[in-house]
């Protein structure tokens, strides 16, 4: 990796697939080195959308190498959602590739938000993969370095990191897409991560979705640090949906994970968890769509094997509530 840290960096500085500290930690933001990238105009609907209203996305619900749970889940979510995010987390179980599944949803009139890694690919496959959005038609490409593989369902597998999110977003500019980028505010450097977020911005990033990081006032506070920085771009905040404590368990693998306090208990302890989630979502979403800067929010959900129609339609609740 060139341009670190990564989202992995626990909150005491440790590396989240090596003992020991961020290797980033007390180093100067590095910059990017190459011409700052303009995207293409005319501009992306799903950018214009933003500029209009606040937008809500969600994760997209699938078994593992499905077509009929793609297709389903997406039908499910279809006039909920603005875009549905297909995920390529290390957790997740293997998927198919990153532009046959947003071929799919798009098939269903879903607008696909593509989620792109360097974890498993080096940059001729992901050249492919970017050029077959493109081709598609993709609403959007998430640009990420990728959880190291050490620490998902498959450590059988080498990690590839021929890229990292900077570089990746800066190839996905150029292909015409309209590209997103995630940064972790409460991940250590915190004071540092306005200024990494400028840098993707001027590799080719138009869009960021914050991470987990604990609430509205924390979101304000990147916001307002990263605008300053020069990141001045739209932001999605990402906000946790849990439905029972499966779900709930899910979710808190997420490296860097960081919730309002009690968020995840009030909703396991409640009498009705699927209630109490979709509610808390819900509140938590409004408050974070008030903070200025923020144009949208996804809805971020790990479904239990088994359980992913019933996750797309909580997700789908959640999305008409906000509408």
């Amino acid at each position: 990796m060139t341009h670190g840290p990564c989202g992995g960096v626990g909150v005491d500085g440790g590396c989240e697939a090596a003992p020991g500290p961020c290797v980033f930690l007390g180093r100067p933001t590095v910059r990017w080195a190459g011409d700052d990238v303009h995207p293409p105009a005319p501009e992306a609907p799903l950018l214009a959308l933003m500029r209009q209203r606040p937008v809500v996305v969600a994760d997209l619900p699938a078994a593992p190498l499905s077509r009929e749970s793609l297709v389903r889940g997406a039908d499910v979510l279809a006039g909920s959602v603005d875009a549905v995010l297909l995920g390529d987390s290390g957790g997740a179980r293997v998927q198919f590739p990153p532009a046959y599944r947003a071929a799919l949803v798009q098939a269903r009139g879903v607008p696909a938000w593509a989620g792109l890694t360097c974890r498993d690919r080096n940059r001729v496959a992901l050249e492919g993969e970017l050029a077959a959005l493109a081709d598609t038609g993709a609403a959007a490409v998430h640009c990420v370095t990728g959880d190291h593989t050490s620490l998902g369902d498959r450590p059988d597998a080498r990690p590839v990191f021929d890229l990292d999110s900077t570089e990746l977003a800066a190839r996905a500019a150029t292909a015409g897409l309209l590209v997103s980028v995630a940064e972790a505010p409460a991940g250590p450097p915190v004071a540092q991560r306005p200024e990494r977020l400028a840098e993707k911005v001027r590799a080719g990033a138009q869009v960021c979705v914050v991470n987990h990081c604990g609430g509205p006032d924390a979101v304000a506070d990147f916001v307002a640090a990263a605008v300053a920085a020069g990141a001045d771009v739209p932001f999605v905040v990402c906000v946790a949906v849990a439905l029972d404590p499966a779900s709930a368990a899910e979710l808190r693998r997420f490296p860097g994970l960081v919730l309002p306090a009690g968020y995840l208990a009030s909703i396991e302890s409640a009498r009705d968890p699927h209630r109490a989630g979709v509610s808390a979502a819900v509140a938590l979403a409004e408050a974070c769509l008030s903070v200025p800067g923020v144009r949208g929010v996804d809805l971020s959900a790990v479904a239990p094997p088994g359980r992913e129609l019933s996750t797309a339609d909580a997700l789908a609740t959640i999305g008409k509530a906000l509408s």
